[in-house]
């Protein structure tokens, strides 16, 4: 059952301190991934690691180091001369924003990093990533954008006509 009443609002240490422990978070799950794929494919299999394993261990890199200074730098915190905190950042545990599809970003690009010591064909998984991306641009920018409707003038045209329809409708039931 959702609580009732106003929502709650955080303060600008409290966003500062949640911030810092996401970022450490997300730092672990980045070297964790890195460890473990590293560890399997470039230490115990060297022998048959071959270009893709290479590649996919950079490519993995970069789409980590571009989510996580993005992150870093929404949460970027502003502090005052004397020390004080002026502003804790973004919110990144904020709901349905940017840091949440980065947070996504990170946790698929692992997700995939680990299993692909298993196979390599679960890389065809990080193609998830594009297709969501395409998907939140039609839902929140290009569907709307092609279903607007040209003119204001033809639906309040429209409306008045509905209008005088009920009224007439109501008329002939008195």
């Amino acid at each position: 059952m959702a609580p009732k009443g106003k929502v709650g609002t955080k303060g600008k240490k409290q966003i500062f301190e949640e911030n810092e422990a996401t970022l450490k978070f997300y730092t672990r799950v980045i070297l964790g991934a890195n460890a473990i794929y590293a560890a399997i494919n470039l230490l115990l299999f060297y022998g048959s690691s071959s270009f893709w394993t290479w590649f996919f261990l950079v490519f993995s890199m970069v789409v980590y180091v571009v989510s996580y200074r993005s992150m870093a730098a929404m949460a970027k915190a502003a502090f005052a001369e004397d020390g004080s905190l002026l502003d804790g950042g973004i919110d990144l545990n904020m709901e349905q924003g940017m840091a949440e599809h980065l947070k996504d970003v990170i946790l698929l690009t692992a997700i995939v990093q680990v299993l692909s010591t298993l196979s390599s064909y679960f890389w065809y998984i990080w193609l998830l990533a594009p297709v969501r991306a395409i998907q939140l641009l039609w839902v929140n920018f290009l569907g709307p954008w092609f279903s607007a409707s040209s003119s204001p003038a033809a639906t309040e045209e429209v409306n008045e006509k509905k209008q005088r329809r009920q009224e007439r409708r109501q008329m002939k039931k008195f």
